[in-house]
């Protein structure tokens, strides 16, 4: 059983129980941190400055089911980091013979920062596996609804007709946005290693000619990327990591603030595979995935704007700056990794009511389809006349709840039109099927 203050997700549904969770917990960023000290150790030996045994004794103790912790999260208080004390606690598991290569040349941000892209790393690579089932799936949705026509909505009012399929093809181009960006993101972050000011000069003391190569070594090692320059203080990797996640989680929110809408009793037109229950009101089926990604997607912003507030830092190695990124960036790729993963179920299970939508296209009495008839109408009337006209039809379409059809109908200077096929909102979603099929090109 979970010790009670162990943070399992109780008040955040949107990433319980995620892969992302799991691969942002407590216990992986210390694997993550032993990762980054061994593979350290193996660079090291790579370019002999280190026995080769000793960097197999590091990777043998580099192991996270033999550390405590809360332990070291408790000790992390009085040196501000966790590093301090794992470095204790690992050398001493390495023994007195390899013990003194661990962590050498290194500082403690070196550590962090590589563990940070490390997590990061693995975790959006969860994130981009459930976006593909994401655009899979709108695929699927839009291809087959590319003619299933429905009012669209603007300002929250009936505007003109469109089509689900253009509505799920925007879907998809959004999440594929998203996975582009998290694409190369997640392809540049970079390894950290720069000793105690950004100089590697402690590393020329321990025997490295060129201690940059080391740097190379480094990011071979960990499978990570090489940085130009140490990036103490030159956090554009943070800020990448915030602008990718921020996007990703606002683009699936895009999604569920949709499907939120058309959810509604009175619409109906979408609804979620399973919804979740009321504990008051057993009727209820509440579309409880779109509530968690638009709760993720509501969070998001303002943790990537203290990613973003953390550019700021000062010197060599900034005080409070580097230690306000660690739980902003851990919560904010579970955040969007629960949601990826919430976005998956959701859209592989969407039910779409295409009567519903069609039924909805008559709620105005034609009136959804009278910027077409005011250009129709337009070259026989003359403009005046057709605005005069219409505006008047409009208002007795409402006042008599007569069709505009029907009244048009009624007017001889218009005999001659074809007006069935005039106010059938089916035939007037202009290029919205060309739309669809041109975005479903991209892969």
């Amino acid at each position: 059983m979970n010790p009670p203050d162990t943070d399992t997700g109780l008040l955040s549904p949107g990433w319980a129980g995620s892969p992302a969770a799991d691969a942002t917990g407590d216990g992986a960023f210390l694997q993550a941190l032993l990762d980054a000290e061994a593979a350290l150790t193996r660079a090291q030996s790579a370019l002999g400055l280190a026995p080769a045994e000793a960097a197999t004794a590091v990777a043998r103790a580099a192991e996270a089911s033999r550390f405590d912790v809360r332990s070291l999260a408790e000790r992390a208080r009085a040196g501000g980091n966790p590093v301090i004390p794992l470095v204790a606690e690992l050398t001493g598991a390495v023994g007195a013979e390899y013990g003194p290569y661990v962590h050498r040349g290194a500082t403690s941000q070196d550590i962090m920062d590589t563990a940070a892209m490390l997590v990061a790393h693995r975790t959006l690579g969860l994130v981009l596996a459930d976006l593909a089932r994401v655009a899979e799936a709108l695929a699927r949705l839009a291809a087959e609804h590319r003619t299933t026509v429905l009012p669209g909505r603007t300002l929250t009012q009936h505007a003109v007709p469109t089509t689900f399929g253009l509505k799920a093809a925007g879907w998809r181009a959004l999440v594929l946005d998203a996975r582009d960006r998290v694409t190369a993101v997640r392809g540049s972050l970079p390894v950290q290693l720069g000793g105690a000011a950004g100089t590697l000069a402690a590393f020329a003391v321990y025997g490295a000619e060129d201690a940059t190569a080391l740097v190379a070594a480094y990011a071979r090692e960990a499978g990570l990327g090489i940085p130009v320059l140490p990036w103490h203080t030159l956090r554009t990797p943070i800020a990448d990591l915030a602008g990718c996640l921020a996007f990703t989680a606002g683009a699936l929110g895009r999604i569920a603030a949709d499907v939120l809408t058309l959810s509604r009793t009175e619409i109906a037109e979408l609804a979620e595979d399973s919804g979740g229950g009321s504990s008051a009101m057993p009727h209820k089926a509440n579309p409880v995935r779109s509530t968690l990604i638009a709760a993720a997607a509501r969070r998001a912003p303002h943790l990537a704007a203290t990613l973003y507030g953390s550019l700021v830092a000062e010197d060599e190695r900034p005080a409070g700056a580097w230690h306000a990124e660690w739980e902003p960036l851990r919560e904010l790729l579970r955040l969007t990794g629960g949601a990826a993963r919430d976005a998956a179920e959701l859209t592989e299970g969407l039910r779409v009511n295409a009567a519903a939508m069609r039924e909805h296209l008559d709620l105005t009495h034609g009136l959804i389809v009278s910027e077409r008839l005011s250009a129709e109408l337009a070259p026989v009337l003359g403009r005046a006349r057709a605005k005069t006209l219409l505006t008047e039809l409009a208002r007795r379409s409402h006042t008599e709840d007569r069709t505009l059809a029907e009244l048009l109908a009624e007017e001889p200077e218009l005999k001659d039109l074809d007006l069935a096929d005039l106010t059938d909102p089916a035939r007037y979603t202009g290029s919205a099927t060309a739309l669809t099929d041109r975005a479903l090109e991209r892969r």
